[in-house]
């Protein structure tokens, strides 16, 4: 592996990641297409997801440090009594939904190879799944439900789309979102209740991913790998961005269209390929 071919796959996670469409769809066909190995890709797939990591907690900072400190009064609550459901503040009622949401995804884990497995036709129907999907999320109009409106339905709905993430092809964040979309969330809220649940998926999903790799035989390449994991940081703060602005401009929908010509673009590399 290259220091160019780690930036490359960089700036496809980075961009992907955040960007609702696939960031594992994306490197799976760039890593098939160029031929490379299934231990060294995971690895470097590893590193990139920590580079993304690092971009969604410096992007979401002042949520995530104010879910922080109401944990350890929910804890504290808790143990002295003091809790009540009914008069949740909202980072209370986000804290618990984003844990309902990440219940659900745990189940899952233990199926994650069947998931990843899949065969690049199989993948071209991912990418149609998610045009299909965000297509209909753009076209939802007047939600106004903020992290106060969050309800344990909505939780399960959205926990339930980035379940169906797992699929390389379908995208997390863009599942995740329109799950919101579809619950009532107002877009600022959908957006920042898909990053937050990401945190979680994406370190689990790092752990389980470095474990695979480290099972096989690779040499690790140190510079190429801290370039890597550098450009997919700044990369994704800067997709965090893009998406925040298209998604208040009504300009969802161009992901649609992205998806849904990555999808074609998929399907004919099969054929002719």
């Amino acid at each position: 592996m290259t220091i160019f071919d780690a930036i490359i796959q960089a700036i496809i996670q980075g961009l992907t990641e955040f960007l609702p469409v696939s960031s594992s769809g994306h490197l799976r066909l760039y890593q098939a297409i160029t031929g490379q190995s299934v231990e060294e890709g995971t690895f470097l797939l590893v590193i990139l997801h920590l580079g993304t990591l690092v971009a969604v907690c410096i992007a979401f900072w002042n949520t995530i440090w104010a879910l922080i400190k109401e944990f350890f009064v929910l804890v504290k609550d808790i143990f002295t009594g003091k809790f009540k459901w009914k008069t949740m503040n909202p980072d209370r009622r986000m804290l618990i939904m984003l844990f309902i949401s990440l219940v659900l995804l745990v189940p899952f884990y233990f199926f994650k190879d069947k998931f990843e497995n899949i065969s690049l036709p199989v993948l071209g129907c991912c990418f149609l799944f998610t045009s299909i999907e965000l297509f209909l999320a753009s076209r939802i109009r007047n939600t106004k439900k903020t992290a106060g409106d969050l309800t344990v339905k909505d939780a399960v709905v959205i926990g339930l789309f980035q379940c169906v993430a797992l699929f390389p092809g379908v995208s997390r964040s863009g599942s995740t979102i329109s799950g919101g979309l579809f619950s009532g969330l107002e877009k600022e809220t959908a957006v920042r209740y898909s990053f937050v649940l990401g945190i979680p998926a994406i370190l689990g999903g790092c752990l389980v991913e470095l474990k695979d790799a480290l099972d096989g035989t690779i040499e690790v390449k140190i510079l190429p790998t801290v370039i890597g994991f550098a450009v997919a940081a700044i990369v994704g703060i800067l997709a965090i961005k893009l998406v925040k602005w298209l998604i208040k401009s009504d300009n969802f929908i161009v992901f649609s269209i992205y998806t849904l010509l990555v999808s074609i673009a998929t399907f004919a590399y099969c054929i002719f390929a």
